[in-house]
């Protein structure tokens, strides 16, 4: 590590020791609010989307011929199915790539998405395919046994737990505002420019400047244009340990490599992880 003026001036640390001791003793714990743990907009928007579908199956609860009556449902109004693989807590691109499991003896596995299909009509085999993932999921004795009173609060909670993916990419948000407000402050006083999420193709076309990637995807995080040089940005936080750590370390290192004959790469992140 290399042993920084700042360190001793503005830390009081007189050793490398020192300053890795200060880096471990101020690590921050967490950056998440309250507004981290769901996003209700999102979750509202997509019972919304599914409302009418839900309620036509809510009629399904507690029927004693439910299996005759779930494919007068299906057939009657056909976008009922789609909604019907959300029942598992799973997303239509989820289904599209999961193929099941038919025959356990050899292994034979077969796509069943064409079964959630509005716009399918469907044939005898597809109508018995439907009622075997009725019963073997489960959903025949939660509907048959009234476990669950009604699907749109059902499907709230259901949105919830799928909601728990989003985490993450919140997580990186809420880091990324943090940060922001220091860049801004500080372009702000200096008259730098600065852009947010931007790729090779913006920085080239409002800062001029023509920026390597290591892959087509690529989004700095933050860049900052003082004129003079070009500075370069990637931000996260970890809240817990893990592999993703280490491959991003790797990955940072690499794109440090790409970017340093010309540009400065900074990486700023935080976290008990």
């Amino acid at each position: 590590m290399k042993f920084l003026d700042f360190y001793k001036e503005k830390l009081d640390c007189d050793t490398e020791e020192q300053v890795f001791n200060y880096l471990i003793d101020t690590l921050q714990y967490s950056i998440f609010s309250w507004d981290f743990f769901v996003d209700w907009g999102k979750i509202k928007t997509n019972i919304q989307k599914v409302e009418t579908e839900l309620n036509i199956l809510n009629s399904l609860i507690g029927k004693n011929d439910i299996e005759n009556k779930l494919l007068e449902i299906v057939n009657d109004y056909p976008k009922t199915r789609s909604v019907l693989p959300m029942l598992l807590a799973i997303r239509e691109e989820k289904m599209k790539k999961q193929p099941i499991l038919i025959d356990k003896e050899n292994l034979e596995v077969e796509k069943k998405d064409h079964l959630f299909k509005a716009n399918r009509k469907y044939t005898k085999k597809d109508e018995k395919d439907l009622i075997n993932f009725f019963i073997n999921s489960g959903l025949k004795d939660i509907f048959f046994d009234k476990d669950v009173k009604n699907l749109v609060d059902y499907c709230y909670g259901v949105e919830v737990g799928l909601d728990t993916n989003g985490r993450k990419n919140r997580g990186g948000h809420a880091m990324e505002d943090l940060v922001e407000k220091e860049i801004k402050s500080l372009c702000n006083k200096n008259n730098y420019k600065y852009l947010k999420e931007a790729n090779a193709q913006r920085i080239k076309g409002e800062l001029g400047y023509d920026v390597p990637v290591d892959k087509s995807s690529r989004r700095y995080d933050f860049v900052i244009d003082t004129r003079d040089q070009l500075y370069i940005f990637e931000i996260n936080f970890y809240a817990g340990g893990g592999s993703k750590l280490k491959s991003t370390a790797g990955e940072y290192r690499s794109l440090h490599d790409i970017l340093k004959d010309k540009y400065n790469f900074i990486w700023i992140t935080d976290g008990q992880g």
